[in-house]
């Protein structure tokens, strides 16, 4: 037993050192650049996979291996860790930077909520709504936490009214009055002096006020407590309030979950939305250099249906799972509100009116962030001519990233604050301080995964130049046979499956150097495999350690693992659900998927020759 527990306490050491020896004989059997690239692949993915090590640590791991088994040369592998993706990350930074320091976020949260109503069904719905959209633009698990704590409070806050509805409720039932008692006229006392009795089963405590003695010109009340059969009406009661509780125990389950659910849903919109949309869209781009297909635009529109009907679908499946079919109710119009709906209300309304009115640093923030994302739209189009067309001399020089740089850097440029003016009408100057300083952009800038990126452009780069995914290409040819929509389905339930226990990072970083292959292999766009793939490998949403939205929203202690993992498993069923319809339907013609693309290597010719 004493082996067995050292061997727990030490299994990630265990694990570092045991991974590479074990597999060492595959470059030492097999001496072929495609096996010692392999080698390479195998140790970084068991790594990430395992979290054996720090996943940025990990990612490094390419820099040595690749110079050392002589397939790249340390500054090839070196510029492999920086490009378009991290300069289109550092923009994106920035905004998200300015948002979440001037509070913008919970003014457009708190805003989305109150515009719904405080019906629970509606409520849940402007919480997604809210989560959702500001997921689009934050990261996942900045969206959760900022969103969280109000649901929190709202929770708090019907916890509160259910409790005096209760009380108020059982002293009605029990026959008790309880006057109120006047002195002189001014004051008033109330009197509260009853013995503790514990009631047995089916009975229950009986109050009544016998008489009243006139001391001193006071009225003090004589009560009378004993212990009775529980009457019908008092059982009816007892098993009201427990369907009540039953009933907001499940509104505040479903709060929750649908902050977790959407902060990762609504992520999906956009390419700066995830991390896995912007390494897939730096993947395909250099390894598809011709195809200028993926932009910010083209990921919007055929996205955007996606997020909306899963974000639907999962609205309704939770309200189902955890409320039951009472649509009737959810769905009330024009009837008055009851007291925990006026307490959600309230406690919304606070939360706002603590912002005080819109500021000037908001103001700017969100002047700029409207700027950024027209521009990102209007750069190609594609039914019109964008604004990229201006320097015809440098057509594909700018990408979205120089966007989003020029928009960053005025985040460090334009003054926090105006001047401000005395009595006299002066203009009093105040130190000159940006919007944002280089030390909250460090803050909330991802290193991790910056370079975790980095390592699998790394790797990338290296199965090319070692010819490894030629190799896995004429292997996986033989997929051909099957029907298409089997092996997307296939690719999309494996990534589904592995980014449960794997970061997405990792997982879409190990799946697109096999699933491109694949995808010329059977002669098919690639852009039909990995779409769905990557959209597939955000749908973590079985387990609170599946990603970090979960971790936070779980943390409060509302719900229960089989909780998340009965909701989780019927979302990932209606995510690759909808994925399989957008790519077998709307997405075909945005792309024109079924014809195989003059920028994609044709792998039978270049065999051939």
């Amino acid at each position: 037993m004493k082996i067995l527990s050292y061997l727990l306490v030490y299994r990630r050491f265990l694990l570092i050192v045991l991974t590479p020896l074990l597999l060492l004989p595959l470059p030492l059997i097999i001496k072929t650049k495609e096996a010692e690239c392999a080698y390479t692949l195998f140790v970084v993915a068991i790594f990430w996979l395992t979290e054996a090590l720090p996943l940025a640590v990990s990612a490094l791991l390419p820099a040595f291996m690749f110079p050392l088994f002589g397939i790249m040369e340390s500054k090839e592998v070196a510029s492999a860790y920086f490009k378009d993706f991290h300069l289109l990350l550092i923009g994106v930074i920035c905004l998200a930077t300015s948002i979440e320091k001037w509070n913008f976020h919970k003014r457009v949260a708190l805003r989305m909520v109150m515009l719904v109503g405080v019906n629970p069904a509606w409520l849940t719905l402007g919480f997604m709504v809210s989560c959702a959209f500001l997921s689009m633009w934050l990261s996942n698990t900045s969206a959760a936490a900022m969103v969280m704590p109000i649901v929190e409070a709202v929770a708090q806050q019907i916890t509160r009214a259910e409790a005096e509805a209760d009380m108020l409720e059982m002293s009605c039932s029990n026959g008790s009055i309880n006057p109120a008692l006047e002195l002189d006229g001014k004051h008033t006392v109330q009197f509260l002096s009853l013995p503790t009795l514990t009631p047995q089963q089916n009975t229950h405590i009986h109050t009544v006020c016998l008489c009243n003695y006139f001391i001193c010109g006071f009225v003090l009340p004589v009560y009378f407590t004993q212990v009775k059969p529980a009457s019908p009406e008092y059982k009816l009661y007892i098993s009201g309030r427990k369907s009540r509780e039953d009933k907001y125990n499940g509104i505040f389950k479903v709060m929750c979950l649908c902050v977790a659910y959407s902060a990762t849903i609504g992520g999906l919109t956009t390419i700066t939305g995830t991390s896995t949309n912007l390494i897939f869209a730096e993947h395909f781009n250099t390894r598809y250099p011709a195809c200028q297909c993926i932009n910010f635009g083209s990921w919007f529109i055929l996205s955007i249906p996606i997020t909306v009907v899963i974000l639907l679908l999962s609205w309704v499946w939770l309200q189902w799972l955890f409320l039951g079919f009472d649509f009737k109710n959810m769905f009330k119009c024009g009837k008055k509100k009851t007291a925990r709906e006026e307490a959600s209300a309230q406690v919304i309304q606070e939360e706002y009116k603590k912002l005080g009115p819109i500021s000037y640093p908001e103001i700017v923030t969100l002047v700029l962030f409207i700027l950024m994302t027209l521009l990102w739209f209007t750069r190609e189009p594609g039914f019109i001519p964008g604004w990229s067309s201006l320097f015809p001399k440098y057509k594909g020089y700018a990408t979205d990233s120089t966007t989003a740089l020029v928009i960053g850097l005025l985040f460090f440029i334009i003054p926090a604050k105006t001047f401000s003016r005395t009595s006299n009408g002066e203009n009093t100057g105040i130190g000159y301080t940006p919007l944002i300083t280089w030390k909250e952009f460090q803050s909330c800038m991802p290193w991790e995964i910056a370079i975790l990126v980095g390592g699998g452009f790394a790797l990338a780069d290296g199965c090319e130049v070692s010819k490894l995914s030629e190799w896995v290409a004429t292997k996986l040819a033989p997929l051909g046979s099957l029907p298409l929509w089997l092996v997307i389905l296939i690719s999309c339930l494996i990534v589904t499956s592995v980014t449960e226990v794997a970061s997405n990072p990792a997982t879409i970083t190990i799946f697109l150097p096999i699933l491109s292959p694949l995808a010329e292999a059977i002669h098919v766009n690639p852009l039909f495999i990995l779409i769905p793939a990557t959209l597939c490998t955000s749908f973590a949403f079985l387990l609170p350690v599946a990603n970090p939205a979960n971790a936070i929203v779980f943390s409060y202690g509302h719900l229960t693992v089989m909780d998340m993992v009965k909701a989780g498993l019927g979302i990932n069923i209606i995510g690759v659900a909808v994925v399989m319809l957008a790519i077998m339907t709307w997405i075909v013609p945005i792309f024109d998927l079924y014809v195989y693309p003059n920028w994609a290597p044709n792998i039978s010719s270049t065999n051939s020759t």
